[in-house]
């Protein structure tokens, strides 16, 4: 069940960056998707088995795959972990959603409504035939819409959370939209990569990953200063970086490496790149 908000690509950036995912058909997002149905659109923490790269040729690519999966779907555990306590009454967000994996996730997990949005027009529709395939249609829908100005009700969402999506917009904007979104007390989680701005701008690494990816990674500080003017409080700060540089080491040696890996690993090691996770909730702000 798509919807549609009204004016969803309202610049030229927004229609380069969704003509860039409407064509995406990288075999990153989709073999790693058909292990178990369930298609993820981001990176994967943990130590990878290394027994996977031994063994017969002939079952070692998908060794490595079903492996790679496995670290990807740990990351959307442990975002979603971040929302212990919700309820099946709740409803979710999920912010630049992708295929859909998590969001089916989550509503496994939690057996509450889930809404996702994406300015990809194919992602939407991807993503509704896969909930649709694992009859959670009901419960789990994803629509064409910009995350900026989602057009649903205001205090309507217990939690929302995005999965390395943020470097494609203006940080205010988008937790001035969230903050709306949330009812008093509900929860944000933030996945993402930004660069280190206390070594100074951004490296040739980093920008070899926002040209790889028409994106613009943002500086550390820039999320905590945009969380805190919408009256969303971290209460909690994990840097991931070491847990995600097997992921990308493993990745590098597969038959599914797009060839970012170096720019990723070189950004990791040299310390210009962060992958954190962001919990903050959701407060009254000063009238």
């Amino acid at each position: 069940m798509t919807t549609v908000a009204p004016g969803v690509l309202r610049t030229d950036y927004q229609r380069s960056v969704a003509a860039y995912w409407n064509a995406e058909r990288d075999p990153v997002n989709i073999r790693l998707g058909e292990v178990d149905g369930i298609y993820h659109h981001h990176y994967g923490l943990g130590a990878y088995d290394p027994s996977v790269l031994d063994g017969s040729q002939e079952t070692r690519d998908a060794r490595v795959i079903a492996e790679l999966h496995r670290l990807e779907t740990a990351q959307a555990d442990f975002l979603l972990d971040r929302f212990d306590g919700v309820r099946a009454a709740d409803r979710l967000l999920d912010g630049g959603s992708g295929r859909g994996g998590t969001s089916i996730m989550a509503n496994r997990r939690f057996g509450c409504r889930v809404d996702g949005v994406s300015i990809s027009e194919k992602q939407v529709e991807f993503a509704n035939d896969q909930a649709t395939r694992w009859d959670v249609a009901d419960k789990v829908r994803f629509h064409f819409r910009n995350m900026l100005d989602t057009g649903f009700e205001s205090g309507a969402f217990r939690g929302v959370w995005t999965n390395e999506t943020t470097m494609y917009v203006d940080l205010f904007d988008l937790f001035s939209e969230f903050s709306r979104l949330l009812e008093h007390g509900g929860r944000y989680v933030c996945i993402t990569g930004c660069y280190n701005d206390v070594t100074g701008g951004r490296s040739k690494a980093v920008s070899q990953i926002d040209e790889r990816y028409t994106c613009s990674v943002h500086a550390r500080s820039e999320y905590f200063k945009a969380l805190l003017a919408n009256n969303l409080v971290p209460i909690q700060v994990i840097d991931l970086t070491p847990d995600t540089i097997p992921y990308w080491e493993l990745r590098e040696r597969s038959s599914v490496a797009t060839g970012v890996e170096s720019s990723f690993l070189n950004a990791y090691r040299e310390g210009s790149f962060h992958y954190l996770l962001i919990v903050a909730d959701r407060v009254h702000g000063r009238r």
